[in-house]
This record gives C-alpha cells, structure tokens and sequence, in this order.
C-alpha cells in the first residue's frame, strides 16, 4: 500500500495536482493507521500459531514467539513506511537513505549493548530493532516537516477520500496480495529448511541477513524506478520512462555482478558476520551460492516490476509474482529438497528459477504494451 501511495502521489505531482496530492497523503494516513493496529493485534496475539506455522525448531520455539510479539508493534514501522512512501512520491531518496543509515547505527548499537554487554539474547534483538525503528521515524518527521512539498495537508485532508482510497487501493492491493503470498511462499520453503534441522535453519536465517544486504541495491532501483516512471507517467512522458527502464537495468546489472562475486566466493565470511558458528557459517554459505546468482537476474527483474508499478500496472505485477513464487519457487525447492543429497544450494536454486520466469513475462508484457501503444495510436 506504500506503493500504491507512491504511484499514485507521484503521478499526481508529475500531472501537477497540488491538491489532490495532499487528499492522498490525508487518507494514507488513516488508512495506515487501521492497518497498523490490525497487524499489531494480529502478530501479539497470535504469535505462537505464527511460529508454528514456520516450523519453528522446538529448541527456538519460545524465543521466536517472544521476538515476533516484541517486534509485533506495526505502528513504527508502519509510521516509517508511509513517510518514506511520501519522499519516493516526491523523487526524494536521499532523506530516506539518512534515516535508514541513522537506524541501522542505532540498531547494532543496541544489538552490542543488550546482547552483548546485558546477555539479553533474542528479545534483546528485538527490542533493538524497535528503538530503531522509533529513532528513524522520529528523524524522518522532522526532516519532511521542514520540507517544501509540492502539496498542501490541511486538517481536512485527513480523511479517507473515497476516490483516492479507491485509486490507492486499485494500485496497492495488488501489491500487497503479491508481496503477502511471496512471503507466504518464502515461509513455506523456510518450514522445509526448518525440518533439515537447526543448524540448516540457524544458516538460512543467517543467509536471509546477507540477502537483505546484497538486494538492497536492486530493490532500490525497484522504488526509484516506480516513483521516477509514476511522475513522467503523470506528465504524459511514457517514452522517457521506457529509457529510464533500460538505463537502469544498465546500472542495476553491473553493479550486481560484482556482488555476485562477492557473494559466491566469499558468502562465508559475509555469514561470519552474523555468526560465529563454524556448522552454521558453512550452511549460510552453501544457501548464499544460489542467491549470489539470482542477485544478477533480480537486477534485472526488480527494475521491470518498478517500471510496472509506475505506470499503474500492478496487476501484472500481482500475477507474475504469484506465479513465479507458486508455479516455480515453492515446487522446485520441495522437488530439491527430497533428493536424495539435498543440499541448501539446491534448495536455494529454486530463487533464480523463479527470477528467470518472471523476467520472461515482464519482456513479454513489455513487448505487448508497445505493439498494443502503437495500435492505438494509428
């Protein structure tokens, strides 16, 4: 739903609708905050049917129901995604790259000073995480308070506007559904790592950590693409949005084959980071091999689904995400995993698999939309 906020804020500024902007911001505001305090009630309450359905190791069964009720507080990070789906609305992501920096100081300094110094272990890491969160939603506030935006929030823009929140809802259910289902996917394929044992699922955890570091750039291609494309869009320059694509697949993809390499040769001292367990380190690595390789393929992928989200077609988005995590992903990591020498890169591999897939459909939609441009236009 940031997405869809974003999409369509940016098509608004592109299209120069001041007011209309601040309507959106007005009901994204409310509409955050009821999702907040749905996914608040949702994750404290039900945090050990949650753990079950991840196949939590009994072993780490009460200190990943504690983690996730302490994390389980959706109203700073919800607070911090929608102000960071402002600043993408408005082409800004420098300010959003200055608060995450600050959280990500706060948060290994927190994780040092509880875990380290006071023992705390895992709710230590948790509340880490949620004073970081605090911290960088503080810091974003103040800098878009002294902002000069291109729309107006006055005390009756927040409000739920109908037709905004049905625009928003159009751009960002279909995201939403498919981010949801991704990581339903991603859950399932965790529950048969959980079952290879704990030290396959300690190394996947900490595989994960890496993962979210070595696809930031590419995810962040992904948010610049969709505001970039969402104002020319609006401003009626679809063509200079399609070179946008192509410049930044460009970009993106160089810029992966070097964490390619860094991640294939070298995954165990990027695990040796999370972890000082030999067993651990080694399965870490062995995970990251197959990740290393859908890191240059999601370079690609990533700038595609930005594009898409830009110009409002989220529903394409929605399908080809569904099919790439259902049709590919979870099927090849089962059939990987009952081979008889399963290994985690094995299991691994199903990312790339389902990576390649959708990058074949996006080519193809693109494909379609210029020939069905052209039709239309003569």
């Amino acid at each position: 739903f940031a997405m869809g906020t974003t999409i369509l804020l940016g098509q608004q500024i592109g299209s120069g609708k001041k007011e209309e902007g601040g309507r959106t911001v007005g009901t994204a505001i409310l509409l955050f905050a009821g999702i907040a305090v749905i996914m608040s009630v949702i994750l404290v309450v039900f945090a050990p049917q949650v753990s079950s359905l991840m196949n939590a190791p009994e072993e780490a069964f009460q200190k990943t129901v504690n983690y996730i009720r302490i994390c389980g507080g959706m109203l700073v990070i919800v607070a911090y995604n929608l102000i960071g789906c402002i600043f993408r609305g408005l082409g800004d992501s420098r300010t959003p790259l200055i608060t995450v920096a600050i959280a990500c100081v706060f948060n290994v300094a927190g994780d040092l000073l509880l875990c380290a110094v006071f023992g705390m272990g895992t709710a230590g890491t948790a509340i880490a995480t949620v004073f970081a969160q605090i911290v960088s939603v503080i810091v974003s506030f103040i800098l878009i308070s002294k902002k000069d935006l291109p729309f107006t929030i006055k005390k009756e823009n927040i409000r739920i506007h109908k037709t905004y929140l049905r625009k928003m809802t159009a751009f960002g259910a279909p995201i939403a559904l498919q981010d949801l289902l991704v990581s339903i996917s991603f859950l399932i394929i965790l529950a048969i790592v959980n079952g290879m044992g704990v030290i396959a699922s300690a190394g996947v955890g900490v595989a994960e950590k890496v993962c979210a570091f070595i696809m930031l750039i590419s995810s962040a291609f992904m948010q610049s693409m969709s505001a970039f494309v969402a104002q020319n869009y609006g401003a009626g320059r679809l063509t200079r949005a399609r070179k946008a694509l192509h410049y930044g697949i460009a970009v993106s993809f160089t810029v992966s084959i070097v964490m390619f390499a860094i991640t294939f040769f070298h995954g165990d001292i990027l695990a040796g980071i999370f972890s000082s367990d030999p067993e651990v380190i080694a399965a870490a690595a062995d995970y990251l091999k197959a990740y290393a390789i859908d890191c240059l393929f999601t370079a690609i992928f990533f700038c595609y689904t930005g594009f898409y989200n830009g110009i409002g077609r989220t529903r394409f988005v929605m399908i080809q995400g569904i099919l790439g995590a259902f049709c590919v992903r979870v099927p090849v990591s089962y059939i990987m995993s009952i081979q008889p020498n399963a290994s985690l890169t094995m299991i691994g591999l199903s990312a790339p698999t389902s990576t390649v897939v959708g990058i074949l459909l996006n080519i193809g939609f693109f494909l379609w939309l210029k020939r069905y441009e052209n039709q239309t236009s003569a």
